[in-house]
């Protein structure tokens, strides 16, 4: 499938891009489905069946399978009917005109297919040579899925635990996989070995001999280390992996998985220099495999993507991502949640967005994975956790259950969000016989988790009118902190637009760049962690933070740099990056002072 635009919209919660590629496929735009919530998924597709007039009937929880059957048959659905869209939007008529006009409208400037439609319809022409022409050279947006790796709930039936391939998961992969579709898989949160080795299990998921793959797999990653690691893992399974999708560790939307310190230009930079070197180093490995398994083997080496996400804003750092870093596509998150033509998010949600500044949007530890998480202040599932906590009776009911995991009380596992999890977990700190201060700090941080499993898919309820009586209408949200410098509602064409500079639509003028963004959110996390290893540290934390410290510092120098050198780039605002830069390096000074202090403490004690 032929990219037509250098951007996609990543997956955003659980809900938020739920039906996005029925909204943006048509269009050419790639995005990605959240397969997390099979609840939320047969409601919409009872939504949707009854909006096409498509025949319906309810897979219910006592269907063998129910979650792999309920993702396929609403995955199916999206494919069909976005098709469909697309198919009546190349088939050129009076109606169809208008969507067809907004198709190209909304190609980059430089898009060859936009310039060969502008030679086509110049001068004279004909209305079936132009059909032909559509027909042959429109391409649709992918319709990817995400999954989490590490939500793998194992599930039970009348207290009997099923086999592994039920779990939530390996479910969820299964419905992908016995899907129509032809388009990727976005595997993030990290490697899940056995989730990895399932995937050998569908045919879908191999090259043919012309390189071709079905079903192609996009790892999420970090750092350099961890795709090629994950990438090698894969290739001893006969599965490659056709793109490594890079994303800031902290300067991101929903779970933050910081790194040691490695910031994203250095990240990139490394991916840049390797990339043939990763290609051709997994690429022998799957040979080696699928002769050994006795499959095909394709003709050539596959082709590989590089492609970056977290905290773009603007058209000057897209396309220095595309031109200097060579990614193949730019991932625009946070700032599609303010777009309702591409996005699902209930309209109170939105007025929150809109008026959201930086210290609004903050870095929580609301999850009950256990992973630092991006939320905003006053989202509506928050201020429900609160009036819970008022009333004596923390932690949510639990209704969906789907990061029940954590086996400290019950080994069929429990949501550490739950009522259920944080009444045992209260009852225990009671009988330890803690001082009111280590106490408060403790209650706060068992009752700070929120039930985001829900919270998260709320929005698509409410935007749709459906009901909520089992969620309840508390909305958890995950913008990124890219978020405070959009401050309005856009159309799909207006954020497009931005995107590729046609336009502006951020009024402020002191949004920094992305790197300095990511630099100065990490120099606030490590601060944040020494702070926790005043009162006590190891040799091991100690050593920790300084190779934080020191991965930090080179990326400074990096940037540093990497901005001096740049001759057009940036040219209004190297002047305030390169200042920031040297602060950034003033403040990282301090702070390695402050961990060779902790240093002295634990020489002392």
């Amino acid at each position: 499938m032929t990219n037509v635009h250098s951007f996609h919209i990543p997956v955003m919660g659980i809900g938020f891009t739920i039906d996005t590629p029925l909204k943006v496929a048509r269009f050419g735009i790639d995005s990605v489905i959240s397969l997390v919530d099979d609840i939320l998924i047969e409601k919409l597709r009872k939504m949707y069946c009854i909006k096409f007039e498509l025949p319906y009937s309810e897979i219910t929880e006592n269907i063998d399978d129910f979650r792999a059957k309920r993702i396929t048959a609403y995955l199916d659905l999206i494919h069909n009917e976005s098709l469909k869209k697309f198919e009546e939007l190349k088939n050129i008529t009076a109606d169809s005109a208008v969507e067809l006009k907004k198709y190209f409208s909304m190609l980059p400037d430089t898009s060859n297919l936009k310039n060969e439609f502008r030679n086509l319809t110049k001068d004279s022409f004909s209305w079936p040579e132009i059909k032909s022409w559509v027909q042959d050279n429109l391409t649709m947006g992918s319709i990817d899925v995400n999954i989490m790796t590490k939500v793998d709930k194992e599930n039970y039936r009348k207290k009997v635990k099923l086999p592994v391939e039920y779990n939530d998961a390996h479910a969820a992969l299964r419905g992908y996989a016995n899907s129509v579709l032809n388009s990727s898989l976005v595997l993030s949160a990290g490697m899940n070995p056995r989730l990895y080795t399932y995937l050998e299990q569908f045919k879908d998921f191999y090259p043919d001999e012309n390189g071709n793959i079905k079903k192609k797999i996009v790892l999420k990653v970090s750092d350099y280390r961890s795709a090629l690691i994950q990438g090698k893992f894969l290739a001893k399974k006969g599965l490659w992996v056709s793109e490594y999708r890079i994303e800031s560790g902290l300067n991101c939307g929903g779970h933050a998985f910081a790194t040691d310190g490695f910031l994203m230009g250095p990240i990139l930079d490394q991916f840049k220099k390797e990339k043939e070197n990763l290609a051709q180093s997994v690429y022998e490995i799957l040979t080696k495999t699928l002769d050994q398994k006795n499959k095909v083997i394709p003709k050539s080496i596959l082709p590989l993507k590089i492609t970056a996400q977290g905290g773009v804003g603007t058209a000057e750092e897209h396309n220095f991502l595309l031109n200097h870093y060579k990614v193949d596509s730019v991932g625009w998150g946070t700032p599609f949640l303010l777009v309702p033509e591409a996005t699902t998010v209930d309209k109170s949600t939105i007025e929150k967005l809109v008026k959201a500044k930086e210290d609004d949007l903050y870095l929580s530890n609301i999850s009950p994975l256990g992973i630092p998480f991006h939320s905003l202040k006053g989202n509506t599932k928050d201020l429900e956790k609160a009036k819970l906590i008022e009333k004596g009776r923390p932690g949510s009911s639990c209704p969906k259950k789907f990061v029940a995991m954590n086996k400290d009380f019950l080994d069929t596992g429990i949501c550490t969000a739950s009522r259920q999890y944080q009444h045992l977990k209260l009852k225990e700190l009671d009988s330890q016989g803690l001082t009111d201060e280590e106490y408060d700090y403790q209650y706060n941080k068992i009752t700070e988790k929120s039930c985001t499993c829900v919270g998260l898919g709320t929005s698509a309820l409410l935007t749709y009118g459906l009901d909520t009586t089992t969620e309840g209408q508390g909305v958890s949200i995950c913008p990124g902190p890219n978020m405070a410098y959009f401050n309005k509602t856009m159309e799909l064409n207006e954020m497009i637009d931005h995107i590729y500079g046609k336009t502006n639509v951020i009024s402020r003028k002191d949004r920094p760049h992305m790197f300095i963004k990511e630099l100065y959110i990490y120099l606030d996390y490590l601060q944040a962690r020494i702070a926790e290893s005043k009162f006590e540290i190891t040799d091991k934390q100690r050593k920790y933070l300084l190779t934080f410290a020191g991965n930090l510092n080179d990326g400074i120098i990096y940037y540093q740099e990497l901005f001096n050198n740049l001759k057009e780039e940036f040219s209004e605002s190297k002047g305030q990056i390169l200042c920031l830069l040297d602060e950034g390096g003033k403040i990282l000074r301090n702070l390695v002072q402050e961990i060779e202090n902790l240093e002295n403490n634990l020489a002392t004690t």
